[in-house]
């Protein structure tokens, strides 16, 4: 249950009746992204009102009509789902600010500078979105709202989505020093031990985890890696 004081109201309105429930504002993405959450650990009250301010309720036959259920769970699902949310301007602040940190990483990991090859650092994309007034729908997912943000920041900065390949060459030793850290961090395409008993293959990641995944093999190998950046289609 979550306290009083931390809910929102979500309501929805249909057949000329309201309904609303007390929810915390956290779970309502959770729950507009499709995420499987578990709604009774989340609400206030287990109830659906008419007016939650006034503790009045709608009749249980008019909750069936709409929803087609009484289950205050599923009802509230489909609340969120449909209905409006009422935050608090420092609510929506929070959600707002959380969302777009999120759409700045997702930019960070997967975009580059065309003109160079090289990943545009978290700063500089901060930059070009607040000089450019991007706005950012707390209720949507991070991931709906990219594509819209980079067609905002094109005229402002070079930057498309890519991905790049990396030919990498270890000991034995250090392959198994960095096996947990290279499957992680992409896709290997291509492996192979080679007579001398290195390893060799090619890894594919975002084009925005380039440096990092450099500098991060460098730093478990004490700089034992061979490294090469692979031109052309992937």
């Amino acid at each position: 249950m979550v306290d009083v004081d931390d809910a929102i109201i979500a309501r929805l309105e249909s057949h000329g009746e309201t309904f609303e429930i007390l929810i915390d504002p956290r779970v309502v993405n959770l729950v507009r992204d499709g995420k499987e959450v578990d709604l009774s650990d989340h609400m206030v009250i287990e109830e659906i009102f008419r007016d939650a301010k006034k503790g009045t309720r709608p009749e249980d036959k008019k909750i069936k009509e709409v929803f087609g259920t009484i289950d205050p769970l599923s009802v509230a699902r489909q609340i969120i789902l449909k209905g409006e949310v009422q935050l608090t301007t420092q609510q929506r602040k929070e959600m707002q600010e959380s969302k777009r940190l999120r759409v700045v990483n997702i930019i960070a990991r997967n975009a580059i500078n065309p003109q160079t090859g090289a990943p545009h650092p978290p700063s500089r994309i901060e930059a070009a979105m607040e000089e450019a007034r991007v706005h950012i729908d707390p209720f949507k997912s991070a991931e709906s709202q990219v594509e819209g943000v980079l067609k905002v920041l094109r005229p402002l900065m070079p930057i498309r989505f890519d991905k790049v390949r990396i030919a990498v060459r270890l000991s034995g030793d250090q392959y198994g020093r960095c096996y947990d850290f290279i499957n992680k961090s992409g896709k290997v395409t291509k492996e192979e031990w080679h007579s001398s008993g290195s390893w060799i293959g090619v890894i594919e990641l975002p084009a925005g985890l380039r440096d990092d995944f450099l500098g991060r093999l460098n730093e478990l190998t004490k700089g034992e890696v061979e490294t090469k950046i692979l031109k052309g289609a992937i």
